[in-house]
Formats: C-alpha cells, structure tokens, sequence
C-alpha cells in the first residue's frame, strides 16, 4: 500500500500538548511529571500533575484533577505525598500537598503574590519556596499583619478589582528610576522574589508562612542542606545593580534568622533557574561535602559556555568541570549515590553525562535528541522530557544496566494521520575552510532532477544551538516540508555545540561574521540538486530575524522573506530592550561611543537595499525585542514602494511562537507559509 498519512499543517499546533518537570520518587518505582495540554476553544494551555510507572507496568494517569494549573511536583523524602503548585482557587499560584494514596490536595500556603520553587526539608516536615513581596508589604509582615488573599471568590474578584485599582493609580503617571524597567510583556514592580519557610502540615489560614531573607534582592529556587539546618541559593551580589542577567551569587541562607552568607566570590554569573520551572539552583552533593553549581564568566558573558562547577559546602575554590569538555551545560543533579548529572550540548543535540570530579564527562544518554529536563534517583535510574527528530516530546526513563524505555505517547494519534519527514544532517565548509553542520528535509515527492523551492530558517540567541530535535521549530519545518518545500537549517558560527572559539567567532561581528555560513549552506543544498534558485525564502526569529532582514540587505537571491520579532537597529535596540547589556557583551563598548559600528551591523542600514518581498511579524508587547524596530524598518520600506506587511500580534511577547496563545501561534506560521507561497509557490 502506499503512503495515507498527509503532511503536517499548522492547524496541528493544537494537537501538540508537552511535558515538562520530571520528578522520580525517592524509591524509583513512579515519575511525577507536568503534562501541558493545548484548550484550543479557550486559547490557552492547562497544567496537571501526571503519574507515571517506571518500569512502564502501567499507563500514565493524571494526579491532579487540572481545576487549575498544577505544576512543580516535588515528592517528600518518605514517597507518601506530593507537593505542587496551583491557581485552582484564584489567580495566584499556591503551594499545595497531596497524599499519593489519595485526597484532595491540601493548600499549604496563602501568599497575596502566589509561590513558586517549592523544595521539601530533608525531615520532611517543611517546604522552602520563593514568593515575591513588596518593601510594604515587608513592613506589614514585620508589624504581624497577615498577609493572605481572601479565600471567598466574590471577595477575591473585589480584591483583584481593588488591587488593579491601586496599581493603574500608582503608575498614572509611571515614574522609573532605574533599569530594566519592563520585561517579558509587563513592566517591573517593585516585588522581589524571597524564601520563605512553611510547614508542610500548616493551615494556611494561620498564616504560618515565615520569611528568611530580608534584603532588597531577588531570590532564586532554593535547596536543602543535607542536614536541614540551611538554604542555598543565588541572589543579585548587589541588589542595586541595574543588570537582569549578570552578577549572580550564591548564599547559605541559615533558618535560625541568621544572615545569608555569600559563599564564592569571583567574576562570575550564576543561573538562577532553569527551563520550564525546572530549578537550576546550586545542589549539595548528597554527603554534604560539595556543592555543584551552573556559572558562566561576567567577561562577554552573552557568548560564554555555561560551566558546570563544584566547590566546597562551606566555600573555599571553585572547579569549572566542563572545561575541557568545551560545550555548555544545561542542567544538574546529583543522583543520591553521589553522582553528578548534567546535560550538554553538542553538535545539534543535548545528551545526558556524568562527570566526575575530576572533569571526566561520560555521555550515557546520547543520540539525537534534546533532553533538556531529567532528574536522577536511586539505582541510577534517570527519568527524563526527549525530544527527536519524529517525536516532538515524550517521558523516558533509563534504568541503572542501560535499558531505555518511552514512557508515554503524547503524539501518537497525531503522528498515525502525519506523514514525518526526518532531518538529513549535512556538513559544509564556509568560504574561509570552517566547517559548518546543517540539515535539510526532503519533501516525500522530492525530485533530485527537478525544481523544488527552499525555505531557509535562522536561529536567534544569537548563540542559541538549533538540532533537528528542536521541540518549538517541529511544526515549522514539518509544515513547510508538507507543503512541498525543501527546508534547511544551520548552526553558524556563534552558535552553542562547537566549543567556545566556535561561539564566540560572533563576538564584535554580528551578520559580517555568520551570514557567509549561511550562504555557503544554501549554496551546498543547491549544488546536491533539485532546487530551483528563483524560490528561495528565508525566516528567522529575534536574531534571527536580524539575520533575514541582514540577508536581503546583502544579496538578492531570495523570493520571499518573513522576519520575525527581529532587531534591526542596534541603537535603537539599546535603548528600549530589557536585555540591553547583551549589545555591552558582544560589541565591547558603550553604544554612543560605538554609534557608526553599532549602525554598520544594523540591518536598518541597508534597508535601502531591500528588494525581496516581506513580511514582518512582531508582538505588541515584546519588550526583549520592542516592536519599534519593526516598525522602523516597515516605514523604510514602504516609503521605498516596496512589498512589505506588519503584523502584529496583541498581548503577546517575545517568547509568542513557543508559549504564546494557541491561536497566534497557528496564525504565525499560516501566514508565513502563506507568504512564501505567494511569491515562491511549490508545484502543484
């Protein structure tokens, strides 16, 4: 018989729910982990707490009911409960445990700014969190005032009423004296994350949440000491420095009321936390005599590999373990035997290691895939979220003697109706000898004799590292494949995967640096035959989008382009992003005294060049890459009486194409797509 499954469409996007979170019970018999389901008719996505047997003995269940949005399941150290977070009786998130052998989750906390981070004492009696608070809202937990949202939903809605109320008449007008101001799609308020401490068998109408840190920093996710008497985790090293990335420590936080101790102190950045609310804070090895962490330099920071690093429990000299390995690391743990855990990066893919002390890095989970959230437990087994090439996600657990086994089959129903094209991996050399990976999907009816079009995608980062398990890009290529183009894509130089001179080859050299990689890819897909060169498109998002408008600004071989949420001018860039230090890092200067670099390695600069049809999308409140730049470079071109559109997307913000409301996601890449057919069509 031949082939009945059709191809990918975007419509598909409400079909592709995700995990996140994977958490093994202190036995190893069972995974607690979050399932992400897509509401396609209320344009959002729904978190619940699932269960999953480890030797796979029986079908994942759901733990939690889903009312709200439950995630962050942490086990207690004895296996008999679950702690997680939910906003099942308001909008804020709160801390709640459940009895595996079943109930009802018990709300353990009352926080008026909702909880997050929540970390189990080793006793088992009490849970850390982090919950965010106002220096007023100090002074009135100081006097013992309660501090709680009420539990009545009409005097909740009334409070939320009053509260915005308070809030539009407190920023009318809006007064800033510091940066960033803003950030994600909303503007900074003066909360700060702290840790707080609360029984884990508390009413939560006692208010019996207590407060350890008092200082005007922000606090990340907390861990334990082994011997429950301290709290590790990273905080600003100066509180009022105005930087959202950089100048990280990491502090012993005492629960007698003492006063956080910083542990290390050197130019380095610590990571706060990690994806998806999986915590990358620092972790006491099991026998309590190291502490292993993630850092990276301050020193050029946005172009640095991510170090995986130990140093005694009590302080004293920091080990960077993957040094010689020259790849970053994504995420830690340590198993409870004592092995340490971490994932890298390496050539497209993001396998899982263990490394000693030494700096030995093993890979014991590799393939071609991206795990990027695992945890570790007992007997060396390891649950894990993998993403492949044919299979956007799915729980996998790995036993001690090596065994893998997939745990779940989120896309199964999808992918028995689709037809998946796999990546071809391809390698080619740059016009100055350096090698360069890349990957090209063929269409099922694909002629090598005849005259296909190809659409080219871009990464953004710009040092981000794209492999053909890339979770957020599957129904991109998919698509554009299932509609008849060739699709190619590449990790030029800059990217993470290929050691540090790799990444850092962008360093002062945006778009002269990397755009040659990209060309000497189309040029080696072209020469293996079956495109034609007159439709030729190209898209990329936030750099990459840079990359796409830099592209039409210096050739003029493609037939339709689609820039999305892009930089276009680095000044401009400067002066309205949150991320504003990224031009610092990578261009060695103070933007106004670097004001004809900075406009050289702007795609602004070569508007007047730009011939090939586009399409520019953006989000209204992208507040990493503003929408001023998009529109900027609209003007340009439409006062030029070229082909252009502006779309843009409401409520939205950098991060729409990945998590933003399920209905512009779908419209995002229908319009693109529908782009390129208009002005590059596949044959028939």
């Amino acid at each position: 018989m031949g082939e009945t499954r059709t191809p990918v469409v975007p419509e598909d996007i409400y079909r592709l729910d995700w995990l996140e979170d994977p958490k093994l019970s202190p036995d190893g018999r069972w995974v607690a982990y979050v399932h992400v389901a897509v509401d396609k008719a209320r344009n959002r996505y729904r978190r619940a707490v699932w269960l999953a047997a480890a030797d796979g003995s029986s079908p994942p269940r759901p733990f939690t009911s889903g009312q709200g949005n439950d995630h962050s399941p942490r086990w207690s150290p004895d296996g008999t409960r679950l702690a997680f977070v939910s906003d099942r009786d308001g909008d804020r998130d709160q801390l709640y445990v459940l009895r595996v052998d079943g109930g009802e989750g018990r709300p353990v906390t009352a926080m008026p700014n909702g909880v997050r981070f929540p970390a189990w004492s080793p006793d088992g009696t009490h849970l850390a969190f982090v919950a965010r608070i106002s220096p007023d809202e100090r002074e009135r937990e100081a006097r013992g005032e309660a501090l709680r949202p009420p539990t009545d939903k009409w005097a909740a809605e009334h409070e939320r009423v009053e509260d915005k109320r308070r809030r539009d008449e407190a920023d009318d007008p809006r007064v800033t004296t510091r940066l960033p101001y803003r950030t994600g799609t909303t503007f900074i308020e003066d909360k700060r994350g702290h840790l707080y401490l609360v029984a884990a068998d508390s009413d939560p109408g006692a208010a019996a949440s207590r407060r350890l840190t008092d200082d005007d920093g922000s606090w990340g996710a907390p861990s334990w000491s082994p011997d429950g008497e301290s709290l590790l985790a990273t905080r600003e090293r100066d509180p009022g420095a105005e930087s959202l990335f950089m100048g990280r420590a990491i502090f012993r936080v005492p629960l007698d009321g003492g006063k956080p101790r910083q542990l290390v102190d050197a130019p380095f950045s610590y990571v706060a936390n990690g994806p998806a609310g999986a915590a990358n804070a620092p972790e006491t090895s099991p026998d309590g005599r190291w502490i292993a962490t993630l850092r990276f330099p301050e020193d050029r920071a946005t172009s640095r590999n991510t170090r995986l690093a130990v140093f005694p429990a009590e302080g004293g000299e920091v080990r960077d373990l993957t040094l010689a390995v020259d790849r970053s690391a994504m995420t830690l743990h340590w198993a409870h035997d004592g092995t340490l855990w971490c994932g890298l990066e390496d050539h497209g893919d993001l396998g899982l290691y263990t490394v000693s002390l030494d700096g030995e890095a093993t890979l014991i989970v590799g393939g071609t895939r991206i795990i990027d959230q695992f945890d570790a437990g007992v007997g060396g087994r390891l649950a894990f979220v993998a993403a492949t090439p044919e299979r956007p996600g799915e729980l996998w657990v790995r036993d001690g003697d090596g065994t893998q086994r997939r745990l779940t089959d989120l896309h199964g129903a999808l992918l028995a109706e689709r037809a998946v094209i796999t990546p071809e991996a391809i390698e080619y050399v740059a016009p100055d000898g350096l090698p360069v990976q890349g990957w090209v999907l063929y269409p099922r009816d694909f002629d090598p004799q005849g005259r296909a079009p190809l659409a080219v995608f871009i990464h953004g980062g710009p040092h981000t590292m794209w492999g053909p398990s890339f979770r957020s890009l599957w129904p991109d290529w998919q698509a554009a494949v299932g509609q008849g183009y060739v699709v190619f894509f590449c990790n030029p130089r800059g990217s993470e995967g290929y050691g540090q001179a790799f990444q850092e080859a962008l360093h002062d050299g945006w778009g002269e640096a990397d755009y040659q990689d990209i060309l000497a890819g189309i040029d080696a897909v072209v020469a293996r035959g079956g495109i034609d060169i007159e439709r030729i498109c190209v898209t990329g998002g936030s750099y990459g989008g840079f990359m796409t408008a830099w592209l039409l600004g210096h050739d003029t071989r493609f037939r339709a382009a689609a820039a999305q949420r892009g930089v276009y001018h680095l000044m401009s860039f400067y002066g309205t992003s949150d991320a504003y230090e990224l031009i610092e890092n990578e261009f060695d200067g103070i933007p106004w005294q670097e004001v004809d670099k900075l406009w050289r390695h702007s795609p602004l600069a070569y508007a007047d060049r730009i011939e090939t049809p586009l399409l520019i999308l953006h989000a209204d409140l992208d507040y990493r890459v503003p929408i001023s730049d998009a529109e900027q470079l609209f003007a340009i071109l439409r006062r030029r009486g070229k082909t252009v559109e502006l779309v843009r997307y409401p409520r939205e913000g950098h991060e729409m194409t990945r998590s933003g409301e399920p209905r512009h996601r779908v419209d995002h890449l229908t319009r693109i797509l529908g782009w390129f057919a208009r002005y590059a069509p596949p044959e028939p």
